[in-house]
């Protein structure tokens, strides 16, 4: 790609790399937006419960969960209210701790999770299968190190608290 230089000094590609990429991210998310409403779920809402899923029967704090989001949530008091009035997740106070609270996949949340899965995969397939194993390899070393390029994502830096404190 040729053209003039950005007055900022951006490189034309890498504008072109930036629109390519939220683009392609915002199809996807489109995807995922349409699988998962017919289930009630939000993105996020998905993410959360694939994570406790994972987090096993301990469960996990507020800000671990926060910290593990794929995107940033100002307000995960609230996406995991929405979780626990669905029935989806529970809320455990320490006995120890009071001030600890873990959250926990309820069955119905892993009944649900096991429902998706299939779907999930399949959507996946559609929108990656057409790639070689070498391409994705490659796709996802090339995000990765945008990803880690120093400067991206400091605006979502965030210094709250890691514990699990209330």
């Amino acid at each position: 790609m040729t053209g003039r230089a950005d007055p900022t000094g951006a490189r034309p590609l890498d504008h072109a790399a930036f629109l390519a990429l939220a683009r392609t991210a915002a199809l996807l998310g489109d995807d995922a937006d349409r699988l998962f409403a017919p289930y009630g779920l939000s993105q996020p809402q998905y993410n959360v419960l694939r994570i406790l899923r994972g987090a096993g029967d301990d469960g996990l704090c507020r800000h671990e969960i926060r910290d593990r989001l794929l995107s940033r949530m100002p307000d995960v008091t609230r996406l995991v209210d929405r979780l626990e009035e669905s029935g989806l997740v529970e809320r455990v106070r320490d006995t120890v701790d009071r001030r600890v609270v873990r959250t926990t996949i309820t069955a119905a949340g892993r009944a649900l999770l096991a429902q998706l899965d299939a779907p999930v995969a399949a959507a996946h397939a559609r929108q990656f299968g057409h790639l070689s194993d070498d391409d994705l390899v490659r796709l996802i070393a090339l995000l990765d190190a945008v990803r880690r390029r120093p400067g991206v994502g400091e605006a979502e830096a965030d210094a709250g608290t890691t514990g699990c404190d209330g």
